[in-house]
């Protein structure tokens, strides 16, 4: 089962020397992928930006958009963009897509929250053509570049809902399932769903099985951990975020080892850990537990 990382880019006030560091600790340690969510509202890092250097800086590393909320915008856009990314990594992108769940964001890029499941749909339909290098309408010159990629990045769906899987069955070639506290069993229940829709779709290939958890391996980490994931979650609710903050335990190289161990028994592919500081003892942790595990 491979490893990979979240650049910590919830922390507004990363230096660039800092963010160069991850970018190179992870292309030199034992992780497979970088990737990065997207947030508008917040004291966040933009999301292309911090995966346009992580292309630069690195030569191995899987660059990983994830996620990314497509209804917030144009798809021709995000597919030059994509497309763009591929060819700077040296067809390294793996692209993760998502509705996300943040009105407040939308309502930032003046966006419509509504129907934002279908358009999902259309959006990575129209990407995929664009990617074939069809023009974006009739008359038009197509839109470049093209991807490294035949076909365009492999997409992940962001989903976790009966309907939102079966909906990514359709399109999606895996699932990024999520548990904040890596726990086996709703993540299980992530994958069982796939599995179920990709065969009553109809495919031939399983679903690339991808999931993720919040961590913290700094000192303090467990502090460090409750706080970050209260910050993240308040947004829907005080009482909520503080209840689920308590419940985050993964802060030992012990539980997260336990979470990985087995994850890797459901037969995940890939586990994205998301630090909760942008420390780099998150990565010293990290590397630490993933020597242990062989």
């Amino acid at each position: 089962m491979e490893v990979g990382v979240c650049l910590p880019y919830m922390e507004g006030d990363l230096s660039r020397e800092r963010i160069f560091e991850w970018y190179r600790r992870l292309d030199e340690g034992p992780f497979s992928s970088i990737s990065c969510g997207e947030r508008i509202t917040g004291s966040s890092q933009e999301m292309r930006v911090l995966l346009a250097g992580a292309a630069a800086r690195t030569h191995r590393l899987r660059i990983v958009p994830s996620l990314y909320v497509l209804p917030m915008h144009s798809a021709v856009w995000a597919a030059k963009e994509v497309a763009s990314l591929d060819v700077l990594s040296g067809g390294r992108v793996t692209l993760c897509v998502g509705v996300g769940g943040r009105e407040a964001d939308y309502r930032a890029v003046e966006a419509s929250f509504e129907r934002r499941h279908p358009r999902l749909d259309e959006q990575v339909a129209e990407m995929r053509r664009i990617w074939r290098g069809e023009p974006p309408f009739p008359g038009a010159d197509p839109v470049g570049p093209q991807p490294l990629q035949e076909g365009g990045p492999p997409i992940l769906a962001g989903a976790m809902g009966p309907k939102a899987i079966r909906r990514a069955a359709a399109w999606a070639d895996g699932l990024y399932a999520w548990s904040g506290n890596g726990v086996a069993s709703e993540i299980e229940r992530v994958f069982e769903l796939a599995e179920a829709a990709w065969a009553e779709a109809g495919r031939q290939a399983p679903p690339r099985r991808v999931a993720g958890f919040w961590y913290s391996l700094a000192p303090g980490g467990a502090e460090r951990l409750r706080e970050y994931v209260y910050g993240y979650l308040r947004v829907f609710g005080e009482e909520g975020a503080r209840a689920a903050a308590k419940l985050m335990d993964r802060a030992t190289p012990d539980a997260v080892r336990s979470s990985l161990d087995a994850l890797e028994a459901l037969g995940c592919e890939e586990v994205i850990l998301v630090p909760a500081s942008g420390e780099i003892a998150e990565l010293d942790g990290a590397e630490q537990v993933l020597a242990e595990r062989g």
